[in-house]
């Protein structure tokens, strides 16, 4: 027992002073990245649910009516109207307007959305009203 005391009392007599502490600079710990703007990110997926909504939808069909659609990841829904449907250089283009309800209210928009490959659909442009 005085043996081990003797040992941990030798390990203080070194002379440890806090004036001579410094800064480890030798540990390096991680970072976390910059979280994304939630409201942007929000309307990113809700861009991708609106254009799934669009391109998937029989336009002879929902001719003059309102698709609904909800996004259970940002809690943002709402309806898409106006669909039409043209050749534009080439490609199959739909245009669309439709109403957004979300957290901090209610938006209406306008977009248009193109198929760039087989069954693939890309929004060319989306805007706030």
């Amino acid at each position: 027992m005085a043996a081990g005391v003797l040992a941990l009392a030798g390990c203080g007599v070194g002379g440890f002073s806090l004036e001579q502490a410094d800064v480890d600079r030798s540990v390096v710990t991680g970072s976390i990245q910059s979280q994304p703007d939630p409201v942007a990110a929000g309307m990113d997926a809700d861009q991708i649910t609106i254009r799934n909504a669009v391109s998937s939808a029989d336009v002879e069909e929902v001719a003059g009516k309102a698709i609904a659609w909800a996004n259970p990841d940002t809690g943002s829904r709402g309806t898409i109207t106006g669909l039409t449907e043209a050749k534009e250089d080439g490609r199959l283009c739909r245009s669309f307007a439709g109403s957004r309800e979300r957290f901090d209210g209610i938006a209406m928009f306008k977009g248009r959305t193109c198929m760039v490959g087989q069954g693939v659909w890309r929004i060319e442009s989306f805007e706030d009203l």
